[in-house]
């Protein structure tokens, strides 16, 4: 806990660590080393690639870039770099540090079994919590498991064989597989076009077989309606054809004419039977001749 002189400034709070591969997992730790106390103020120790090298084994990010992604987090206010393996008093000294915090795990290293049991034992150690899940080592054990993956990645991608470590055979054999999986991928392109081609047709179909009853109902509508039985073509037709009969079918004229009857009796006319009839001349010499002799008889007879 803070002591009276470190009342009124900012508690000096201090985690070192290698933080390779920089994750979430780091960051959550430096967030609780962050808010242990109201004010603080928190400086981050990162030690050198020759110490960690040294003591711990290789890494992936070199000293420079570790530095540079610590910077860069939110929760940090300094970064001290070639921070020490083991801290000394003079290092907390000079740093004016108040508390170290890091997770409770022994930490076994350089001829020690734990290399903060002096801090505890000075009672300047703050415990924080490890995530569970994530880890450098978690990470490293990823790409070593699915390294194939990567490597084939990385070729595609344009690095050489060479600067992936990677044998002559290796090489073919990982270009071979990622030529495969291209054809895969374009015969999948293909299935997903042609599927949705296909449904893009049967919609369309739907579409025009559905147009195509609307429009068949309307014209079985609009030809039973003109050439049904009771439709409007039959109805003309009777029309036009009662005119017709009208017109060629003369009038009857009645029985008793009122106009004749009231008109006065006529004597009939004299009839000359033996006029010849001039509307029908003679049809041979020898009728001709005998009508002469018959009225010459009869004039004869008359004197």
């Amino acid at each position: 806990m803070p002591t009276a002189s470190t009342v009124d400034r900012p508690v000096r709070v201090y985690a070192d660590g290698i933080f390779d591969l920089f994750h979430s997992g780091h960051a959550r730790a430096l967030m609780q080393a962050k808010t242990l106390f109201p004010n603080s103020y928190l400086l981050v120790g990162v030690c050198s690639d020759d110490l960690t090298h040294k003591f711990k084994g290789f890494t992936v990010m070199n000293e420079a870039e570790r530095y540079e992604a610590l910077r860069h987090c939110r929760y940090v206010d300094e970064v001290i770099r070639d921070a020490p393996w083991t801290l000394t008093p003079e290092f907390l000294e000079k740093h004016k540090i108040d508390f170290v915090a890091h997770d409770d795990i022994p930490y076994s290293s350089a001829g020690s079994d734990d290399v903060y049991k002096h801090i505890k034992e000075a009672g300047m150690f703050v415990p924080t919590q490890r995530t569970e899940g994530i880890s450098t080592s978690d990470i490293i054990t990823r790409i070593v498991r699915d390294y194939d993956v990567y490597a084939r990645r990385n070729l595609q991608r344009g690095y050489t064989a060479k600067e992936l470590n990677v044998s002559f055979i290796n090489e073919k054999k990982y270009r071979f597989q990622n030529q495969v999986d291209k054809m895969k991928e374009k015969v999948k392109n293909v299935e997903e076009r042609s599927k949705e081609f296909v449904n893009r047709v049967e919609e369309k179909s739907h579409d025009l077989i559905q147009k195509w009853e609307e429009k068949s109902r309307e014209f079985i509508g609009n030809f039973l309606e003109l050439f049904g039985p009771d439709g409007a073509w039959k109805q003309m037709f009777q029309e036009r054809s009662s005119r017709m009969l009208q017109a060629l079918s003369p009038k009857q004229s009645p029985v008793s004419s009122p106009t004749r009857s009231r008109s006065p009796s006529r004597s009939p006319s004299p009839t000359f039977s033996w006029l010849p009839n001039k509307t029908s001349p003679p049809s041979s010499p020898k009728a001709a001749s005998a009508s002469i002799s018959s009225m010459s008889e009869g004039d004869e007879d008359e004197k």
